[in-house]
């Protein structure tokens, strides 16, 4: 039998043949489980697409200029929105790409090696990548890196994908302002991170998780010189293949190109974000205008204005974007569980999508995981019920419904136009909502601490990823401030359960729980696009809008 990195991999082999996954789904699995790309692709009879295209045929030089916000960076482990990490991005670089059919592939990696029992991950680093200031990449540099997001001192929200196999919690031995007990966390044993050589980092688990090589790409996780110790700006050291030469927030970053280095490209001369404000009509001018040769994001409305310029292509990718009206169940007003549901039984889906996103979206289920997610587990559908909710207001203490204010921001403009449906729609069951739309600036700066807001979540391509991030009890961005035990013992359950069938059992479990006691209101699942202008070449969009500046080249 031909010798496989995993012993779950000819299993995959059977379920593709017997049509129990897709391709794609084999794609994915097995590549996480250590089989090559190529290797993968030939399996399932097809060839990398990454292998078509040729240097050769790109053009070469000029500048290429991307609408997007440039907002303030403080650490690189901090990045907290795509924005920020594209800025960052084109300068440091992680040890895998998730590519746009969901598929992770080696990057500052040259391959990995997974145990029988997923709780030992072997990570060997390319022996021909150099930082930009000359010196080699080595184990001594990813350990740094590895081990500062798991310090809970730096604050990464890398920590709570790696807290249930890397990473620990235990007792603080103080208490907080209400008497609880304090939680903090550490590496679970000395060797949790262990240096096997100079080009060999190894990761030893205390449980099992499929989802390594995914959380190395989740946007925070960039591989930083250690002699930076996470600062960032002009002349920050990294391994990309541009240097940023100017940042100005809130107007632009600039950069120029290396001509040393390791991986494919750059084919430009430079490469600059523009920053356009919050105003989605700056957008639309900049591009009519030439201003810009691209846009980050272009919500419907946008594209209906652009999408007939004679220069302009659009570019649209079915993603695991969404939104989410988030409760803190700490607070009065959403403590009881009964107010948490009613809240949800508040809404209509469709016709928030139309008003909203034009009709580019699907429905969601108030659970934050998606039907595109391999661990999806579909659950019986409930439509909106006026009346059930107004009886668990009752029921809960508030028959007269109440009043409170959610925090949005203006852009993107479909954000805002939710909110408002929203609120048109939480008013039917007696609950007033107020309208807080603060410059994106100001809202990144509360949007943990506001008691209720509207949040747009990226794409991600396991739901296991988005949970932890987003829900498991003290993580970094658990905006909501959602604490349940029985939840978080299930997500880590299900984070080692090669089998996606298997996973969605105890994901089925999960999401009945978001739906009961969860802390959002999830109305759809959004779709999601951008233009460019079509003398830019070799641009795919990415579902987690991320920009690749390397890739990209301008035809003169």
């Amino acid at each position: 039998m031909e010798k496989f990195p995993h012993p779950y991999i000819p299993t995959l082999i059977d379920e593709m043949t017997d049509g129990a996954i897709s391709r794609r789904d084999f794609l994915r699995k097995s590549t996480l489980l250590g089989l090559s790309a190529a290797a993968a692709y030939s399996v399932v009879g097809m060839v990398d697409p990454s292998s078509l295209l040729k240097a050769a045929d790109m053009p070469k030089g000029g500048n290429l200029r991307i609408g997007m916000r440039c907002m303030e960076i403080k650490d690189p482990h901090l990045a907290d929105f795509a924005e920020k990490s594209n800025v960052i991005r084109q300068v440091c670089e992680y040890l895998t790409f998730t590519d746009r059919n969901n598929i992770t592939h080696p990057y500052l990696l040259e391959k990995w090696e997974v145990s029988d029992d997923l709780k030992t991950w072997t990570l060997h680093i390319r022996k021909d990548v150099k930082w930009r200031k000359g010196k080699p990449l080595t184990a001594d540099d990813v350990v740094w890196n590895l081990k500062r997001v798991s310090d809970p001192a730096i604050g990464s929200s890398v920590l709570g994908l790696f807290t249930g196999y890397l990473v620990q919690e235990y007792d603080a031995g103080e208490k907080d302002e209400k008497g609880n007990p304090k939680k903090s966390s550490k590496l679970w044993a000395d060797n949790a991170i262990e240096k096997v050589d100079d080009h060999t980092v190894r990761l030893n688990c205390f449980a099992p998780q499929i989802a390594v090589p995914e959380h190395l790409f989740h946007y925070p996780m960039f591989i930083l010189d250690p002699a930076d110790n996470g600062a960032f700006g002009p002349d920050a050291n990294g391994t990309g293949p541009f240097q940023l030469t100017e940042y100005t927030v809130g107007k632009s970053a600039k950069y120029k190109a290396r001509t040393d280095y390791w991986g494919k490209g750059p084919y430009l001369d430079t490469f600059e974000y523009v920053d356009l404000g919050d105003n989605p009509g700056a957008g639309i001018a900049a591009i009519a205008s030439k201003q810009v040769d691209g846009l980050s994001e272009a919500d419907a409305v946008q594209i209906s204005a652009m999408k007939n310029f004679p220069h302009v292509a659009v570019f649209k990718v079915e993603t695991t974007q969404t939104v989410v009206a988030r409760m803190h169940p700490d607070v009065d007003q959403f403590k009881d569980k009964r107010v948490r549901q009613a809240m949800r039984l508040a809404i209509d889906r469709d016709k928030i999508i139309q008003t909203s996103l034009l009709g580019a979206g699907t429905p969601a289920e108030d659970h934050h995981v998606a039907p595109s997610h391999p661990e999806y587990a579909a659950l019986p559908k409930y439509p909106r019920d006026i009346e059930k909710a107004k009886k668990l207001l009752a029921d809960a203490g508030y028959p007269n419904g109440f009043e409170f204010d959610m925090v949005t921001r203006p852009d993107p403009i479909w954000e805002l136009n939710t909110a408002q449906v929203l609120a048109e729609q939480f008013n039917d069951i007696g609950v007033k909502i107020n309208i807080k739309s603060l410059p994106s600036a100001q809202y990144w700066e509360v949007w943990t601490s506001a008691p209720f807001s509207l949040t747009a979540w990226g794409h991600r391509p396991l739901a296991i990823m988005t949970l932890s991030l987003a829900y498991r009890s003290n993580a970094a961005w658990n905006e909501s401030h959602y604490a349940n035990t029985e939840f978080d013992t299930l997500l880590t359950q299900a984070e080692g359960i090669l089998d996606p069938k298997e996973r969605s059992k105890v994901m089925a479990k999960i999401e009945a729980i978001m739906q009961d006691d969860g802390p959002i209101v999830q109305p759809f699942w959004r779709t999601f696009s951008t233009v460019m202008d079509k003398k830019v070449k070799g641009f795919d969009l990415h579902p987690s809008q991320y920009i690749f500046a390397h890739e990209y080249a301008i035809a003169v």
